[in-house]
């Protein structure tokens, strides 16, 4: 396989921490040419390590696009509302491109985005990266094999973490609706894809209910403050507190996403000014912290999804119901039990779950892309996550959205596709 070439949109905690470490790791398969980023620190630092050349440094991802296409690939880890643009511009140049999820907070522009992916006969790859994993290909596999016979009910849990939530979704990037996208698309999006994807028939009534409940002004306690470090009264005492997420040498798994200066100067300097020292119930956000979406499918069968950030861990799991057998598996724990009906059989399947995160998926997903990039001329495959793959996972999310907003009601995916009103 070639070595390909790369332009990266975004040199945030994807393109810094799973993109960029993947070309280091296999410099034989992608080269990072070109980076767009508006934080200088972030910037300068990902092409000193990827040797760029100063003119193909960009601090916006609009620059990036005024030499032309100068690789084969294009990476697009923008926040979510600017995905649908460069996508597009990509696409038009001759770009292969890998987009994250989602693929836009627009129904419109997502189903635009699948037709100019076929149009242009270009690889628009969407970073369903759960696909990917030994836990879920190897369930994926059981299924195909015919273990469980017709499937009736997937049930699925998403187990956010309270420290992502109140991270991500209350004080940082994804917090607000308007801003990004609603958390069913923001977080949700993958969880049903592996529905969408485990079921294989087409989706035709969702409903959803889900709200805010805990991570507002109403809940604050007495003698709370603005930020954490302002003198707050219950700050020892608190389970959301900004000290006690941040402030976790050596590694800092948390602080790394939120300040380039990982000394307690540099942290503390970032609480007090930055957006994720402030108390989590005096933060600008909307989205839920727990939701419910139920799913009907063609053939009769059905799913139920439940996502929560009101968690200790941030394990997913899995039961699945078949005419033939049953599974039940924990992603956190990476193994899954196959249960025979006829046989009486328990057959517990461990996986690998080593390496990057999302179970082992993301460094699969890369390499994935890359050789289908490579046979792309001769074998013209979309990929497992392609747009088109990605696309009905999407229109759940819509549906599952707007059927929130109106106390569950049940939305027709067909109806509506052909309502430009109803989506959010």
């Amino acid at each position: 396989m070639k070595t390909l070439t790369a332009v990266l949109l975004g040199a945030g905690s994807r393109g810094r921490y799973i993109y960029g470490p993947y070309a280091e790791k296999f410099p034989n398969e992608l080269k990072i040419i070109a980076v767009a980023e508006p934080d200088d620190e972030r910037r300068n630092r990902f092409a000193e390590i990827h040797q760029i050349k100063p003119k193909f440094v960009y601090d916006t991802w609009e620059k990036a696009f005024e030499q032309g296409r100068m690789a084969d690939v294009m990476i697009i880890c923008t926040l979510d509302r600017m995905h649908y643009m460069p996508a597009m511009k990509a696409m038009e140049l001759g770009y292969h491109v890998m987009l994250e999820k989602p693929m836009s907070p627009s129904m419109e522009e997502c189903i635009q985005l699948e037709q100019a992916s076929l149009r242009y006969k270009r690889l628009l790859a969407v970073t369903h990266v759960l696909r990917y994993s030994p836990f879920w290909s190897g369930i994926k596999k059981c299924m195909e094999d015919g273990e469980l016979g017709t499937v009736g009910t997937i049930q699925l849990t998403e187990n956010v973490g309270y420290r992502h939530m109140t991270h991500s979704y209350v004080r940082g990037n994804w917090r607000n609706a308007e801003e990004t996208s609603p958390m069913i698309l923001a977080k949700s999006c993958h969880d049903l894809d592996i529905i969408s994807w485990l079921m294989n028939q087409p989706c035709t009534s969702v409903s959803s209910y889900g709200s805010l409940l805990h991570f507002k002004a109403e809940h604050a306690p007495e003698g709370s403050a603005d930020r954490c470090i302002d003198g707050c009264a219950v700050e020892k005492n608190c389970a959301f507190s900004a000290l006690k997420m941040y402030m976790q040498p050596p590694h800092h798994p948390w602080a790394r996403y939120m300040t380039n200066d990982l000394s307690q100067e540099g942290i503390l300097k970032a609480l007090k000014e930055g957006p994720f020292g402030r108390c989590v119930y005096r933060c600008n956000n909307n989205v839920v912290d727990h939701q419910v979406v139920n799913m009907l499918f063609a053939n009769g069968a059905n799913a139920s999804f439940i996502m929560s950030g009101l968690t200790q861990s941030g394990a997913r799991r899995v039961q699945i119901m078949g005419t033939h057998g049953e599974i039940i598996g924990d992603m956190d724990k990476g193994a899954f039990t196959l249960y025979r009906y006829a046989s009486g059989e328990q057959l517990e399947i461990r996986c690998n779950v080593e390496g990057d995160g999302h179970g082992g998926g993301d460094e699969r997903m890369v390499s994935a892309f890359l050789r289908d990039v490579c046979q792309f001329d001769r074998n013209p495959s979309h990929g497992l996550t392609s747009a088109t793959a990605s696309l009905q996972s999407h229109l759940m999310a819509f549906a599952a959205e707007h059927s929130r907003l109106h106390e569950g009601l049940a939305v027709n995916l067909s109806d509506m596709q052909e309502n430009e009103a109803m989506p959010v």
